[in-house]
């Protein structure tokens, strides 16, 4: 027998059912520990305090994308597309890799940690590590995951305005929040994948679900993703890492640590760090929600008031209030809410920035200036989803959404007046 064979895994997804890995170098790099620290990082941050199912993974999303993949291709090969063992595998694992460089809690500590580092980067250099380890054999994976092959619509499936990366997370997301707003017929936009010209489109039969996914993925924003009470939750464990990095940046300031998490919290890290040091990529690896909660855990008893009250208020459930609207707040109602705040709560100014501040939050529904998402009429005519469509117009589908919030201690919601 094939000895790749005995090395293939069936996964029992509670979204798609059974899920085969395709084959033995995937494998190999599923079993990798980078890939397994995937499991203890959350897929939606700290959602969980406001939807108490959303206790998913990067390593459920990652499989789940690895799985539409390879349906995607599945579907276009029986198309008469063109697409090599070589090409195929590459795909898959530039999708099963593409979220690998998250830190902890995912996006809501995606610049707390590494500055000016978006996680993309962070999985090119992680990916480019396994290269090496894997004696080349990414190779071409990462031409895909850059951009960089031949086949742009390869590099489309894995990263555009309707690829296997949307699809996977809409669904997941809606399934584990109970949210079902989200819920997209993902098999369906598959079966009607087509290339036109080295470009994914979409065959007109599937206008419908493709007009349904990006009315789910605006309202997914509004109701989970940007939901106010995330939005507080995360900006409150935000502030924390920002109080933590200022004590330790104090000499002789005590501040417990796990050994990965002190590396960056008390150090400036960027990319030219990790290019400069070849070891910090492992350190990072080491990284992931525990060491965050603990430290968090144990910052509750922490001599620093502001620190503690943070943190206790993290561990607690006692999230800021926080209200939302088109406008943006008024100079005066925020600085008179920080003054009650620092009489109160005995603090300087800039300690009273912690418990109240305002800033804003966007939603981009469709994107011009972005890969287009393209339908295929049934003449061969390919036009702009914005055009074909008869239920949404690009004026409504490209407007940008912005409104403001402000968040202060739940204590002041009735005095802030």
């Amino acid at each position: 027998m094939n000895p790749a064979v005995l090395k293939r895994k069936i996964f029992n997804d509670p979204i798609y059912g059974f899920i085969t890995v395709p084959d033995e170098l995937t494998f190999a790099l599923l079993n990798h520990p980078w890939f397994q620290r995937l499991r203890r990082i959350k897929q939606l941050g700290l959602t969980n305090l406001v939807y108490p199912g959303a206790l998913h993974t990067r390593f459920h999303h990652a499989l789940g994308a690895m799985h539409l993949m390879t349906e995607a291709i599945d579907s276009l090969r029986m198309k008469g597309h063109q697409i090599s063992e070589e090409e195929a595998q590459g795909a898959t694992i530039a999708i099963l890799l593409h979220d690998i460089g998250h830190g902890p809690f995912s996006h809501a500590l995606e610049h707390s940690l590494v500055s000016h580092v978006s996680h993309e980067e962070i999985s090119e250099l992680f990916m480019a590590q396994l290269n090496i380890e894997f004696k080349g054999r990414l190779s071409l994976a990462i031409r895909i995951f850059r951009n960089e092959y031949k086949k742009k619509f390869l590099h489309q499936l894995l990263s555009s305005q309707l690829d296997v990366d949307r699809l996977d997370y809409l669904k997941r997301d809606s399934f584990f929040t109970g949210v079902s707003e989200g819920i997209v017929s993902s098999d369906r936009i598959i079966k009607m994948m087509n290339v036109i010209d080295d470009e994914l489109v979409v065959e007109l039969k599937g206008i419908y679900s493709v007009e349904k996914f990006i009315i789910a993925r605006r309202l997914m924003y509004w109701q989970v993703y940007l939901h106010k009470a995330v939005l507080s939750a995360e900006n409150l464990l935000v502030n924390i890492l920002k109080r933590a990095k200022e004590l330790s940046a104090k000499e002789h300031e005590e501040l417990f640590c796990t050994p990965a998490l002190r590396r960056f919290l008390f150090g400036k890290i960027n990319r030219k760090s990790f290019i400069d040091d070849t070891s910090l990529l492992g350190i990072f690896a080491e990284l992931d929600d525990n060491d965050v909660m603990t430290s968090i855990k144990v910052w509750t008893k922490h001599s620093d008031k502001v620190l503690s009250r943070l943190c206790t208020n993290l561990v607690n459930r006692n999230l800021y209030c926080i209200e939302l609207q088109k406008k943006p707040f008024p100079k005066k109602q925020i600085d008179e809410l920080r003054k009650k705040i620092q009489d109160r709560y005995k603090l300087d100014a800039k300690e009273a920035d912690y418990f109240v501040f305002s800033a804003n939050v966007s939603n981009d529904t469709y994107r011009p200036d972005k890969i287009r998402i393209k339908i295929l009429s049934k003449n061969g005519f390919v036009q702009d989803i914005s055009d074909a469509s008869d239920q949404l117009g690009i004026d409504m589908i490209s407007r940008t959404v912005r409104k403001f919030f402000l968040c202060y201690p739940k204590e002041f919601r009735d005095k802030k007046e």
